[in-house]
């Protein structure tokens, strides 16, 4: 069964309906270069991990400058796993021995030799924007190629909605699926009812669709 991740939490209620959906990951977006309306400071993200139960992933999803930084970040928000984008394998090496944590890199699904990451990676999640939520897509069939071909779990975003969700994991066959802005009723603000139908079609794939 397909996991999946809700992103970009920012308060209790959108975290406890994430929960109550059946999410296995919830994303706190912290220190990221770009506008977004999802990002916390890392005490808030400290309030927010510290309510999420036993058997639910915290996913510290984060763009600082320096590596170090993201190691600092860590050492705070106490994460289960590490999102980290635009990071070199050598970056990621060093922060997989600085860390307790596992750590998924964001690639492109284009990116050159992606297979390197395999060493240094305990997953690849690949999305067609910058983080931040862009509601992107990409060329899934290239996501099912990487998928089959790479020993890291795989994990998809971008353009992610309830209605398409469960084409994506049909087509690709990710180890969990990611979304954030194709779950919100406005920027940072989530749709419950989304929340639960996302979670509900990506763990049932097309059949979920044909019984609604």
């Amino acid at each position: 069964m397909t996991r999946v991740k809700i992103c970009g939490l920012t308060n209790e209620d959108d975290l406890a309906a994430a929960i109550d959906a059946g999410a296995d990951a919830i994303g706190l977006l912290v220190d990221v270069p770009v506008d977004s309306p999802r990002e916390i400071s890392p005490d808030r993200a400290v309030e927010l991990a510290h309510e999420i139960p036993p058997f639910v992933s915290t996913v510290l999803v984060t763009m600082p400058e320096r590596i170090e930084r993201t190691v600092e970040l860590a050492q705070l928000v106490e994460p289960d796993i590490v999102q980290v984008h635009d990071t070199s394998v050598g970056d990621l090496a060093y922060l997989s021995s600085n860390i307790d944590a596992n750590v998924i890199p964001v690639i492109a699904p284009d990116t050159d030799r992606p297979e390197r990451y395999d060493t240094v990676a305990d997953g690849l999640l690949l999305d067609a924007g910058k983080v931040g939520g862009t509601g992107e897509t990409h060329d899934w069939d290239r996501a099912r190629e990487l998928s089959d071909s790479l020993s890291s779990p795989v994990l998809l975003a971008g353009g992610l909605t309830p209605e398409n969700v469960a084409d994506a994991v049909e087509t690709v066959e990710p180890f969990a699926v990611d979304v954030a802005s194709g779950v919100e009723s406005s920027g940072g603000e989530k749709d419950h009812d989304a929340v639960e139908s996302f979670v509900r079609n990506a763990k049932r794939g097309r059949q979920a669709i044909a019984h609604q």
